[in-house]
């Protein structure tokens, strides 16, 4: 479990194929991870496989793959970095899986004073369990929805200090980003579905 809270930024620096799957090596200024630890990278809940001096190991196996961009990660490529959530730690910005839920696509990015505006096209298993000043994941920083412009659209503002201590201010328009949905909406959907399915049969 985590918060969304980023700790670090890390930079890969390298990356294999193997058996299907990616290994890839990270930079971080942790001393003390220890392998089997999980670890959230650009919000994907990984393992720690191997550490060494200033960097550790993960595995993206195939299905991690396909759910994700790590794929397109190449060394050089920053990345956003938490630890797993230890009791009694303060939760600062919301229950997070480290899972991704889905995919999104930088639609537009735009100053207003001293926030900066990113709207994303997300998919439909994102939009439906979001709601404006709700939380949303993207690429593991927990975010407010600040609007929801348009259909299969959503908007979050970045504050001077999420932009200084995550990757997200590097977004553009086009770059695809790792989306979670709120765990609690995710519940609530997974509750009403059958009631749903029931009202549409006439039931």
């Amino acid at each position: 479990m985590f918060t969304g809270i980023i700790t670090a930024v890390g930079e890969v620096r390298r990356v294999e194929a193997v058996d299907g799957g990616r290994e890839l090596d990270i930079a971080a200024p942790w001393t003390d991870l220890v392998p089997g630890e999980s670890i959230a990278v650009d919000g994907a809940c990984l393992t720690v496989a191997a550490t060494g001096d200033g960097w550790f190991r993960v595995h993206a196996v195939a299905t991690t793959l396909d759910r994700t961009t790590f794929g397109t990660h190449a060394p050089g490529r920053r990345v956003n970095l938490e630890r797993a959530l230890a009791v009694g730690d303060r939760l600062g910005g919301h229950l997070v899986q480290g899972h991704v839920d889905g995919i999104g696509t930088v639609l537009r990015t735009a100053r207003r004073d001293d926030a900066w505006l990113v709207d994303l096209a997300v998919p439909a298993a994102i939009e439906e369990v979001s709601v404006p000043l709700g939380s949303i994941t993207v690429d593991g920083v927990s975010l407010t929805v600040n609007a929801m412009p348009a259909p299969g659209t959503i908007q979050v503002s970045l504050i001077p200090f999420t932009l200084e201590h995550t990757t997200l201010g590097e977004r553009r328009a086009g770059d695809r980003v790792h989306l979670e949905g709120d765990v609690i909406g995710k519940y609530v959907r997974a509750l009403v579905a059958p009631h749903r399915a029931r009202r549409q049969d006439g039931a």
